[in-house]
Order: C-alpha cells, then structure tokens, then sequence
C-alpha cells in the first residue's frame, strides 16, 4: 500500500542528482546520489529513474517531484530551458519517466521549490506571502502570495534575476544588459572584489592568501571568510552587494508586498554582513518608507535541502 506521506523529492544540479524519501514534517528518511551524466538528454533521465527506482525499494511512496534550475511549462512537466544542463531544453520529463520506471512525477524550478520549503518548514514558515531571493552564482527567485506559488501564465513567473535595474548595464548571459544578478550575485561579489584588489594589490594580499594567492583562484568563499575575520576590502565588496540586494527588494516589496523575504544561497553564508546592508538598502530605496511597511529580511534555514523537501512536498499535495 502506498504511503500518502511519504514522497520522493530528486534535486537535479550540473554535477549531482540527490534523491531522497521526505515525509509530512519535512524529514528524509533516506537518500541516494548519482552523478549527472555530462550529456544530459535521455543519459540524465535515465540516472534520474534509477535514482526513484532505488529509493522506492525501501519506501512505498505516494508522489514524486523533480526540482532542476531552468524554466518550467506551467503544466509542470517540461523544461522550456535548462542552461546548466546538455540536451535538456523542450525535454517532457514527466512523459520520460513514466516511460522509463513507470512513475508519475512533477517538475518544479528549483527556486520555487526551495522557497516552498521555505514557506512549510522553514525560515518563511506559516507565511501567506513570502519571497525568496536565491544569492548565489546567479540571483534566483520565487513568489508566494496568499500562500500559493506564483508560476504565471506560462510557468516562468518571478525570475528576479533578470529584472532590469540599470539600462544599458553590464551584459547578462540571458542576452539584456543590466539585470539584477549582474549587480547583486555572487558572480558580482567575486567581480567587484577582484576589481578592488587590481587597484590596490596590498589590500587583496590577506585575501588572496586563503586561495592560490592569484586573483583568478579568489572565490566567493574567500570573501566571506575574509570579512568573518574583520578584512576590510571583503566587508566592503559585501556591503556592495548588500545594498545591491537591498535597492532590489524594495522594487520587489512593492510589487508582492511580502511579509518576509527569505534570502537563500552560497553568498547568504556571509550571514549579517550582507543583510544588515541589505536591510539599510531596502529602506533607503522603498518607495513610501514610513507608510508602507517592510517585509522582514531572514535567511534560509534549510540549506542544500531545500529543493529536495519542498518538491517533495509539492508532489504530495
């Protein structure tokens, strides 16, 4: 007999696929790990299966989800687009894998999952309407109001990401210039500071130190462990970034008007010394401040699991 509470959530990246058994309280029970096959297409769908297949051999299971990063149809079965993944684009993963082990599966983007688990589980729990902003290679999103998703008319709703905030800014690789993520991501925090250390090779020195020694081996976690120990340069090149994210929920605060904001990712790891100017930048730039209220800014609680348990979840209901 199948379990109603229990589902399968499979979290498919560029180098991993993580499956794992979640139950009502967003507890795995079990997971399983494949490598994502370099050729993505059918190669990918294949490992995703075997991934289901072994973790229903020691769990009857009611529902299972797949959370990838890209663009998903609205009927939530097809990848319009994946950029981190070969032949994948305009695949029906749903249709592929009721083909391949007979099960019938969701596909949800992977930051609507994440800020599902959020929203159930975690930092945004009991929310009716909570954002999350995903801070890391790339600028994430994903809107919940009056405690649904928001997926829109074609199933791409809330790419924060690749809103306009500078026109004719920095080119982004989704083809316009000036999106939020060129300013606001990880990428960003890692270009802004390797900017500042060519105009001040004495400055970087300690930084770079925690890596290779060379500005190309600097990476984002040098930055946030450098400023966790008081290096000015990485606590500058963060409040950057901060206000960058800040100026941007403000934007975002008018348009959904959220209770909380949930920030998730690599770069929310620098904890306080990107949300406290995050939190000074939001106020600074919200339309109305002092008569419209403002969402409250937290980080992620779930981490790397959060894709997992909220398609899981998502599945299940």
């Amino acid at each position: 007999m199948l379990n109603s509470q229990l589902a399968i959530g499979v979290d498919v990246g560029g180098t991993k696929v993580l499956g794992g058994v979640v139950d009502s309280a967003g507890k795995i029970l079990r997971t399983f790990r494949a490598e994502t096959p370099p050729d993505g297409g059918d190669a990918l769908n294949n490992t995703i299966a075997k991934v289901i297949t072994e973790l229903a051999t020691t769990h009857d299971t009611s529902a299972v989800g797949i959370s990838a990063a890209g663009l998903v149809s609205s009927d939530r079965a097809t990848m319009l687009g994946a950029p981190n993944i070969k032949d994948w684009d305009g695949v029906n993963i749903s249709k592929a894998l009721k083909q391949i082990c007979n099960v019938n599966a969701i596909v949800e983007n992977d930051a609507n999952s994440a800020a599902w688990a959020e929203r159930v589980y975690g930092a945004g729990r009991g929310g009716e309407n909570v954002i999350m902003v995903t801070v890391g290679t790339g600028i994430g999103g994903a809107a919940i109001v009056d405690g649904n998703l928001l997926r829109g008319a074609n199933g791409t709703g809330a790419e924060f990401g690749h809103m306009r905030v500078i026109p004719d800014g920095e080119l982004c690789g989704c083809g316009i210039r000036g999106c939020f993520e060129r300013y606001a991501s990880g990428t960003a925090l890692v270009t802004r500071t390797k900017a500042a250390i060519a105009k001040n090779p004495e400055a970087g020195k300690d930084l770079l130190a925690l890596g290779d020694g060379t500005i190309e081996g600097l990476i984002g976690n040098h930055i946030t462990q450098a400023a966790k120990s008081g290096d000015p340069l990485s606590i500058s090149a963060l409040e950057t970034t901060g206000d960058w994210l800040g100026a941007g929920i403000a934007t975002l605060s008018m348009l959904f008007d959220p209770s909380i904001v949930v920030i998730g990712g690599g770069v929310g790891d620098a904890g306080e010394l990107l949300l406290g100017p995050a939190r000074r930048a939001m106020e600074r730039e919200m339309p109305f401040f002092g008569k419209h209220p403002v969402p409250e800014i937290v980080l992620a609680k779930l981490g790397n699991d959060a894709g997992l348990v909220g398609v899981a979840d998502l599945a299940r209901n």
